[in-house]
């Protein structure tokens, strides 16, 4: 399924739909981040997807980041969360979504990098190669943020 980002266009469609959703900035003890590119837009983005009923928010956390990239991970805390109304998501089948994502710090525990339905490429990236990546600003957003150890706030599983 496509998806189209609108980051306040007033042309954009109404959203139809909120979902809690999860993005993960998994960093290796190298200090190099997990990224995956999204088979719906083809932009570079940090692993996550919606949130799950039955499932704590950590738990939809790891879920998404193994689902999509094959690694295992544990959260450590919580660097953001991202309510920009004038941020929607267009799929094809109709829905358009308003943002609703948190953003959490992670760190890898085992696995072995593969792609999914939702991605055609995983890869560890060194900071200063992240510039050189097609990255929304929404997401480039949370990575610096995510990326920042001076913003934190409490995070309860």
């Amino acid at each position: 399924m496509g998806r189209i980002d609108y980051l306040h266009d007033p042309d954009a469609p109404s959203a139809n739909s909120v979902v809690p959703s999860v993005v993960a900035l998994v960093r290796n003890d190298v200090g190099q981040v997990l990224m995956i590119q999204r088979s719906d837009n083809g932009r570079w983005a940090l692993p996550g997807g919606g949130h799950d009923v039955g499932e704590s928010i950590s738990e939809t956390v790891v879920r998404e980041v193994w689902e999509e990239t094959g690694i295992k991970s544990e959260v450590i805390d919580l660097s953001g969360i991202y309510t920009d109304p004038g941020h929607v998501m267009c799929y094809d089948d109709g829905e358009v979504r308003q943002q609703f994502s948190m953003c959490f710090r992670a760190r890898p525990v085992s696995g072995e990098l593969r792609t999914s339905t939702e991605t055609t490429q995983v890869r560890w990236v060194a900071p200063a190669d992240l510039a050189t990546l097609d990255v929304h600003p929404t997401m480039r957003l949370r990575i610096e943020h995510g990326m920042d150890r001076t913003r934190t706030a409490p995070y309860i599983g």
